[in-house]
């Protein structure tokens, strides 16, 4: 219990930081997406190059990695046919959305509750390689081929991944992990100092876009918002949980990782790639502040009843 009230009053502390910067207009109106383009194009790449490079990918190939995939997959989808399907919304929003029901925050809220909660970090390896190396590219895939402003020829959309550079970043540092190879310390040390940016400017960006924003849920998103919500924090662990104890038959301590890795709330990193690409900025806020508040009982509870 102690690691799921350390992660999230990190979280809140830093965002509180970024709407008081807002509230008194310290670094002007534009400070949001300039802040979001930085953690975008440089911080984030830095960070997912040295966590994916210092990672064993081979290593996280695991059990717990399928119920990562089945469970993520499974809220996506259902978001994607509800949003596409019954309410016509575009691909881009549909995508974020996806994303927020479904793209845990598996760095600074994840790896705090995996040591206090679960005592060992790497329990949050499979999912954040998942979505470092499978979900972010292939959702910036939808994302660049929505955004083109007319319809893109294949090829096209076959390469625009590969001018994203979070995507270069992760598969940079995919091919660092295999080969074992790092690059020389006089390279790696920026590298370092600029992802430790990363986490920070994210929070800030978004504690700034919720000065003066609406009730969150409210509006035209307000359903989207709502079953991204319920998704993420409700249905995402419930799949995990019955993935992980009934379809693989994992051990006690194994489904009880998978279950409150899967139920952690949207990350930021969300609201980052909505601000990159235009769509969805508002689901993808609102889906953050009220998955994180959601997130706390739902995370105190699996693991009281699990102790």
């Amino acid at each position: 219990m102690a690691g799921v009230l350390t992660g999230f009053a990190v979280i809140v502390t830093v965002i509180a930081v970024g709407y008081a910067l807002g509230r008194g207009g310290v670094l002007g109106p534009d400070a949001a997406t300039v802040l979001s383009r930085v953690a975008f194009f440089v911080a984030t790449p830095a960070l997912l190059f040295e966590t994916v490079a210092r990672a064993d990918v081979p290593a996280v190939v695991s059990s717990a990695l399928v119920v990562t995939v089945v469970s993520t997959t499974a809220v996506a989808s259902v978001f994607v046919a509800v949003a596409r399907l019954c309410w016509h919304r575009s691909v881009a929003d549909a995508t974020i959305g996806a994303l927020a029901s479904s793209y845990v925050n598996a760095a600074n809220i994840g790896i705090p509750v995996a040591v206090y909660v679960l005592g060992d970090a790497s329990f949050v390896a499979p999912v954040l390689m998942f979505q470092l190396v499978v979900m972010t590219p292939v959702a910036f895939a939808f994302l660049e081929a929505a955004t083109a402003g007319s319809r893109p020829a294949l090829g096209t959309v076959l390469l625009q991944p590969l001018t994203n550079p979070v995507t270069i970043a992760c598969a940079l540092g995919v091919a660092a992990s295999l080969t074992g190879w790092l690059p020389p310390e006089p390279v790696l040390r920026p590298i370092e100092l600029v992802a430790a940016m990363a986490v920070p400017a994210t929070l800030i960006a978004y504690g700034l876009s919720l000065h003066g924003a609406p009730r969150p849920g409210s509006g035209d998103t307000g359903r989207d918002v709502r079953l991204a919500v319920v998704l993420k924090t409700v249905v995402q662990p419930a799949v995990a949980y019955l993935v992980a104890r009934f379809a693989m038959g994992l051990p006690p301590g194994l489904v009880l990782a998978c279950t409150v890795t899967a139920a952690l709330p949207t990350a930021q990193n969300v609201f980052v790639y909505a601000i990159r690409y235009g769509r969805g900025t508002v689901l993808a806020r609102d889906s953050i502040l009220l998955s994180t508040v959601t997130a706390v009982p739902v995370l105190i509870g699996v693991a009281v009843l699990a102790g």
